[in-house]
C-alpha cells in the first residue's frame, strides 16, 4: 500500500510519496503555483482534487485523474491576473496564459479553502463562507442555496484570514448528514443533504456557565464561533471533535453539545484536530501558545499532544521533535492520518517541513524540509 500525502502550499500542491513510511519521495510544484488551501483524494477513483487561490489567481478547484501527473482546473472566479493579461496579448503569451470562462461572476468567492469528497460527490468550501457541490467529480459545480441564504448570516464575523468555511465533514453511513465549520461562525449540521442548516454550538449543561475573558471565548452558553477545524470520528455514535480558537471541545450527539476538553494541555490555542481511523477516542493535536504570543509551540518546544480516552487526559509526545528553538506553526489543515495498523500521523509547518509518524505519533521523522510554507496536509491511499 502506498501512501501519498497531499500537500498544499503557498506555492503549488506537492505529492510525497512512500511504501514504508519511512522514506519519501517529493513531487511538485502543482497546479500552476497557485496557493492550494486543501487538498483531496478518492481512493476508489484515484482521483484528486486541490483548491485555493487568492484574489491575483482568482478562485478555482484543481483535478487529476492520473495520479498528480496532470491537473486541469474549474475555475470558479477570475483574479487580477485575468484582467491584467486580458488587456495585455503580448504578456499574456510570454507567461501562456490562456483565457478560461468563470463558472461564477465577479465577487462570489475569493479564495476556496476547503474539499470534501464522499458518497459519489465532491464539496468545496470558500471564503466568504459559501459552500459548493459537484456530482461530476469536479467538472461542474452548483452553491448550495440554503447555506447562502442562512438567516442572520450578515451578523457573522470573520476570522484573522477571513470568513472562511474551512471543514466539510460527512457521515460514512447516512449521506444526507454534513457538518461545517465556518471561522468565525461556528458549527452547522444539516440532515437532509444541505436542503436546510442549523448551528450547533450550545455548551453541555456543565460547562454552559463557564465565563472566560477572552474575546473568542464562548458566551452565552456556546462555545467560541471560532472554529479551527472539525473532524468526525468512527462510529455511528456522531462524535465530533473541534478545536476551536479558545480550547478543544468533543460532541458526542452530532454537535447539539459541547464538552471542554482542552484541560491538560498546555494553552486554549491552536489550529489542527485529528481522529484515529478507527478508534474514537484517540485523537491529536498540536497546541500553540497563544494567538498574541507568536502562535509557535509552547517553551519554543515541539510536541504533538495524545489522547487515548476521547479527551479526558492528554499526553505530549516529543521523540523525533525539535526541542528547542522552535517556532513554527502548524495551521488548521496541515495535519493527517491514514488508515494504517499502526496508524499514521502527518503534519506540515509554516516552514516548510513535513513530519510522519508511523506508530500513531509515539515517535517522528522529518519526511521532507524546504517546502514553501505548508497550508493543508491530507493522506491519500491506494
Amino acid at each position: 500500500m502506498t501512501v501519498t500525502l497531499l500537500v498544499g502550499t503557498t506555492k503549488g500542491a506537492f505529492l510525497l510519496s512512500s511504501d514504508d513510511r519511512q522514506t519519501w519521495t517529493v513531487s511538485g510544484p502543482h497546479c500552476g503555483l497557485w496557493p492550494i488551501n486543501h487538498a483531496v483524494g478518492d481512493p476508489e477513483t484515484g482521483m484528486l482534487w486541490a483548491a485555493g487561490g487568492n484574489e491575483w489567481f482568482g478562485a478555482g478547484v484543481w483535478r487529476s485523474e492520473d495520479g498528480g501527473e496532470t491537473w486541469e482546473l474549474a475555475k470558479f472566479t477570475d483574479g487580477q491576473m485575468d484582467k491584467w493579461f486580458a488587456n495585455d496579448p503580448d504578456m499574456a503569451r510570454m507567461f501562456g496564459w490562456e483565457k478560461r470562462e468563470p463558472l461564477f461572476e465577479d465577487g462570489t468567492v475569493d479564495a476556496l479553502w476547503s474539499l470534501h469528497a464522499a458518497h459519489g460527490k465532491v464539496w468545496t468550501g470558500a471564503k466568504p463562507a459559501q459552500l459548493f457541490e459537484s456530482s461530476d467529480g469536479g467538472k461542474s459545480w452548483t452553491r448550495n442555496d440554503a447555506f447562502a441564504d442562512f438567516e442572520g448570516r450578515e451578523s457573522w464575523n470573520p476570522g484573522a484570514a477571513g470568513l472562511t468555511l474551512h471543514t466539510i465533514v460527512t457521515d460514512p453511513g447516512v449521506p444526507k448528514k454534513l457538518w461545517l465549520a465556518v471561522s468565525a461562525a461556528g458549527v452547522f449540521a444539516s440532515e437532509d443533504g444541505g436542503g436546510s442548516w442549523e448551528r450547533r454550538n450550545r455548551m453541555s449543561n456543565e460547562e454552559a456557565h463557564a465565563h472566560h475573558d477572552h474575546p473568542a471565548a464562548g458566551q452565552d452558553g456556546e462555545t467560541g464561533h471560532c472554529v479551527h477545524n472539525m473532524m468526525r470520528a468512527p462510529g455511528d455514535a456522531d462524535t465530533l471533535y473541534q478545536q476551536n480558537h479558545h480550547g478543544v471541545f468533543r460532541s458526542r450527539d452530532g454537535g447539539r453539545s459541547w464538552d471542554d476538553i482542552t484541560e491538560g494541555l498546555p494553552s486554549t490555542f491552536g489550529f489542527p484536530i485529528r481522529v484515529h481511523p478507527t478508534d474514537r477516542d484517540t485523537i491529536w493535536t498540536i497546541p500553540l501558545n497563544g494567538d498574541t504570543e507568536g502562535r509557535f509551540p509552547p517553551d519554543a518546544s515541539a510536541a504533538v499532544w495524545t489522547s487515548r480516552d476521547g479527551g479526558d487526559t492528554w499526553t505530549a509526545k516529543r521523540d523525533g521533535l525539535p526541542q528547542q528553538n522552535c517556532y513554527f506553526t502548524v495551521l488548521r489543515q496541515a495535519m493527517a492520518g491514514d488508515r494504517q495498523s499502526p496508524a499514521g500521523v502527518y503534519f506540515g509547518t509554516n516552514s516548510g517541513s513535513i513530519f510522519a509518524s508511523a506508530d500513531e505519533g509515539e515517535s517522528w521523522i522529518e519526511a521532507a524540509r524546504h517546502l514553501p510554507t505548508v497550508l493543508c496536509v491530507e493522506a491519500f491511499e491506494r
